[in-house]
C-alpha cells in the first residue's frame, strides 16, 4: 500500500491544479499598460497638435470719397490742387497776338428760314425765223477790284525809362523775312548812356525768324536819343536800361526762293 501512494506521488499530473494569481497580475499589468498608452496618444493628439481651422478671407471693401464729410472733402481739393495737368499746360506768351479761330459748328441758313420758292415760267416757243445776221459782239464785264490793303511800318516803341532822353531818332528800316510766316512782336533789354546811345540791346524774345532777329537788333542798337544827360560829377558808367518794343509792319520783305537749276551732262 506505501508503494503504490509513493508511485502516484511522483507522477505528474494531468492538469495543473496552481493558483492562477500570476495571469491575473499580468493581465492587469496588461490592461493599465494599454490605458495609459491610449491616454498618452489621445493627449498628444488632441492638446499638442490641434485640428487645422480654415479661415476664409476676409469680404473685400470698397471706400468711395464724396464730398459729405469733411475728410473727403479735404482730399478732393488736395488731389485739384496737385492736378499734373494744370502744372504741364502750355500758356501762349503775353505778347503772341495770333489766336487760333475756335471749331464752330456750320449751320446752314436754309434750316433756320425756309427759302421761298419761285414758280417755274411758262414755256414759250418761239417760231420766228432766226436772223441770218452774225451775233453782236459779248459784252466784257470789268470786275472792281479790290481795294488793297492800309499798308503800316514797323515801329519801335521804348519803355518809360527812357522819356527824360526825348523821342528817339530810328534808322531807315529795312526788313527781309526769310520765310512765309508771320513774325512775332519781339523786345529787347537795351542800356542807354548819358550821351543818348544805346551801348547794350539783349533779346527778351523770339520773332521766330533768326534774320528778322538780328535785323531787329541792329535797327534797336542803331537809334539814338536827340538829350543828352550829360553830368561831369557822374562817370562813364552811368546806363539807363529799359525795354524796346518793335512791332512788325506790312513793309517786310519776303524773300523768294531760288528756282532749282538743271545741269545736264
Amino acid at each position: 500500500m506505501n508503494s503504490v501512494i509513493s508511485e502516484s506521488a511522483t507522477e505528474p499530473l494531468i492538469f495543473s491544479w496552481d493558483s492562477p494569481r500570476r495571469q491575473k497580475l499580468a493581465i492587469t499589468i496588461f490592461l493599465a499598460l494599454s490605458l495609459t498608452a491610449h491616454a498618452l496618444c489621445f493627449y498628444v493628439f488632441q492638446i499638442v497638435y490641434p485640428p487645422t481651422i480654415a479661415l476664409l478671407p476676409p469680404p473685400a471693401r470698397v471706400t468711395l470719397i464724396t464730398p459729405a464729410s469733411e475728410e473727403g472733402r479735404t482730399l478732393l481739393r488736395w488731389i485739384d490742387s496737385e492736378d499734373p495737368a494744370l502744372a504741364f499746360t502750355t500758356h501762349r506768351p503775353p505778347e503772341a497776338r495770333l489766336y487760333a479761330l475756335p471749331k464752330t459748328e456750320h449751320v446752314p441758313s436754309y434750316s433756320a428760314i425756309q427759302p421761298t420758292l419761285k414758280d417755274i415760267p411758262p414755256l414759250e416757243r418761239d417760231l420766228r425765223i432766226p436772223s441770218c445776221q452774225a451775233p453782236g459782239a459779248v459784252r466784257l464785264v470789268r470786275q472792281k477790284t479790290a481795294a488793297a490793303m492800309a499798308l503800316f511800318t514797323t515801329s519801335a516803341s521804348f519803355s518809360k525809362e527812357f522819356d527824360a532822353f526825348g523821342a528817339p531818332t530810328p534808322p531807315e528800316a529795312s526788313f527781309a523775312a526769310s520765310n512765309e510766316e508771320t513774325p512775332q512782336t519781339i523786345r529787347f533789354r537795351v542800356a542807354v548812356n548819358k550821351l543818348g546811345e544805346i551801348r547794350y540791346c539783349f533779346p527778351v524774345n523770339s520773332s521766330g525768324d533768326p534774320a528778322l532777329d538780328e535785323q531787329a537788333r541792329l535797327y534797336v542798337a542803331r537809334c539814338r536819343f536827340p538829350k543828352s544827360t550829360a553830368n561831369p560829377g557822374k562817370a562813364d558808367s552811368f546806363l539807363v536800361w529799359g525795354i524796346a518794343t518793335i512791332e512788325w509792319g506790312s513793309d517786310i520783305v519776303r524773300l523768294q526762293p531760288q528756282p532749282a537749276v538743271s545741269v545736264t551732262p
